[in-house]
């Protein structure tokens, strides 16, 4: 079941755990360099969100044992941090989450490593990223789960890449994950209505060549089944009276 927002101190919870997550990514981004071990990243994550009296929604979630997700090239989502420097020209996509106060947050970001202008990875992310920015567009009260998935899908199918669809967006709240399901896929005008003060998570993953996956066997890390290059986007959403507010914005944190 997704909660809606009954005040502005419910709201103002949510805000801050967004808060704190947009800045911790941003850090994490500004890390990412040739010869960082993916371990330090997850270090400094849970140092980051503890200083700012916020928990980790990750760790021992389902038994997850990390505070981040951190996927490499194929890996599309779920992999757990390793002792694993990355390289030049990696694609890392890195999800994460945290919460204050009982109130959860969200978000992902892919980014290419170093100098690599390898052109087809960049022409990836940048359409998945497009595609979310899009699909935020979509979100305003009384609008239909099935215009933001559909948003998705035209134009990721459009610029000729594919979704999995075994893994989609959530509601988030006073749990991580809630109701409803936001697919990546999807028919205009159908599903669910969003109201003023629910809360979503929109992210597309979207791969090379096929949407199709498998599942690696620590039970958790999931890769493009033709090894190609993947990417991962997303940020929590707050319905509003008139619109929309992105609660996960990546960028410092402010006083």
């Amino acid at each position: 079941m997704n909660i809606t927002l009954k005040n502005q101190d419910e709201s103002a919870l949510m805000r801050y755990a967004g808060k704190v997550l947009g800045a911790a990514l941003f850090h994490l981004k500004e890390m990412i360099k040739p010869g960082v071990n993916c371990l330090e990243l997850d270090k400094f994550f849970k140092e980051f969100i503890n200083k700012y009296e916020c928990k980790s929604n990750f760790k021992g979630y389902l038994g997850f044992p990390a505070y981040t997700c951190i996927s490499i090239n194929e890996q599309l989502i779920h992999t757990i941090p390793s002792n694993y420097s990355i390289k030049n020209g990696d694609i890392v996509s890195i999800d994460a989450g945290c919460s204050y106060k009982g109130y959860h947050a969200d978000a992902a970001f892919s980014v290419i490593c170093g100098d690599s202008k390898d052109p087809e990875h960049q022409r990836l992310l940048k359409t998945t990223e497009e595609s979310l920015n899009l699909a935020i567009k979509q979100v305003v009260p009384g609008t239909r789960v099935g215009n933001i998935s559909s948003t998705i899908e035209n134009f990721v199918v459009g610029e000729g890449y594919y979704l999995p669809t075994e893994f989609s967006g959530h509601g988030i709240g006073k749990s991580m994950h809630e109701d409803p399901m936001i697919p990546n896929q999807g028919i205009p005008n159908s599903g669910v209505r969003l109201r003023e003060g629910m809360a979503i998570c929109i992210e597309p993953m979207v791969q090379i060549g096929t949407s199709k996956v498998k599942m690696l066997k620590d039970g958790w890390t999931i890769v493009s089944e033709n090894g190609k290059a993947t990417a991962h986007f997303e940020h929590t959403i707050l319905v509003t009276k008139t619109g929309h507010e992105v609660l996960t914005t990546i960028k410092p944190m402010e006083d």
